[in-house]
């Protein structure tokens, strides 16, 4: 009977020890979760502020350099000025568009926690 009084407090220090490690790795992940989590918004943040900046200023410019070749050209080709000005405004727009959809597919929110819950599965899934 001494036997079996013995590993049961045996088992229970071996089952608090695996539930201890289990909610340390839980802690550790959600943390890390945590700050990935206020780096993705802070980096959403900085993109809309310089995209505001971008367009404000890209606008002004645009509209005086139209202004400017309008006026270089008004007697002889105003509308083949606008014509022009207006298809190479219609490429840098495609071309700004087609950047914004490359840039916003390149980046992974969350990579690092998503990287270390998949390590973690690998290490349980692998005989120790």
């Amino acid at each position: 009977m001494s036997e079996g009084t013995e590993t049961k407090p045996g088992v229970c220090v071996s089952l608090k020890r695996i539930l201890d490690t289990l909610l340390a790795s839980a802690q550790n992940r959600v943390e890390l979760f945590a700050v990935e989590l206020q780096e993705e918004k802070c980096r959403v943040v900085e993109a809309i502020l310089c995209a505001a900046a971008v367009a404000a200023f890209g606008m002004m410019t645009i509209t005086l350099g139209t202004f400017t070749v309008v006026i270089l050209f008004w007697e002889h080709g105003r509308l083949v000025a606008l014509a022009i000005l207006s298809a190479v405004y219609l490429v840098g727009t495609v071309l700004a568009w087609r950047a914004l959809q490359s840039r916003l597919k390149a980046e992974s929110a969350f990579a690092g926690t998503v990287e270390e819950l998949k390590k973690d599965r690998e290490c349980l899934r692998t005989d120790n």
